[in-house]
């Protein structure tokens, strides 16, 4: 199967945007590729996992999949991934639900979760606790500078 093509994109494009202040995150793979944090990724399309595994492996993270909401609810507790990015609309339990199960369950409430999504659901996402939401389709700088912003925001808060 070809990889998909790796390209990079100006991170003050307005693909470049997020919910999170538009911070722009320095493009620092050896800093994250030091670290490994696991992302596990909750998405239904298989060419769309493809991608998002290919650029977050690039960047230098540990990716695991589930294809649907109870199965990712089962690794995270498993697991305890660093983020969740998860679809709205994955089968079994939507995106929106995990999101909520996973912030009430005491020992997953502190995993960072990203709603990336085709529906425009970012007020959603926000009530079920996300900590992110992006809209599709899949941009590659800008789902990386938004992992990355969230990485950063979680370990200030922690230190």
């Amino acid at each position: 199967m070809p990889q998909p093509e790796h390209r990079a994109e100006d991170p003050q494009s307005p693909e470049a945007e997020h919910d999170l202040g538009n911070a722009v995150v320095p493009d620092d793979r050896s800093a994250v590729a030091s670290t490994r944090l696991l992302v596990l990724v909750v998405e239904r399309d298989p060419h769309i996992r493809e991608l998002e595994a290919h650029f977050l492996q690039q960047a230098g993270f540990e990716v695991a999949f589930a294809v649907d909401g109870r199965e990712a609810l089962r690794q995270a507790r498993e697991r305890l991934p660093d983020i969740v990015i998860t679809e709205v609309l994955v089968p079994k339990l939507d995106g929106l639900a995990l999101c909520r199960q996973l912030k009430s369950d005491e020992l997953t409430k502190g995993i960072t979760v990203l709603v990336f999504s085709i529906l425009a659901a970012n007020s959603r996402a926000a009530e079920a606790g996300a900590d992110a939401f992006l809209m599709k389709p899949l941009a590659e700088q800008r789902l990386l500078s938004t992992v990355k912003s969230l990485i950063q925001k979680r370990q200030t808060s922690k230190g």
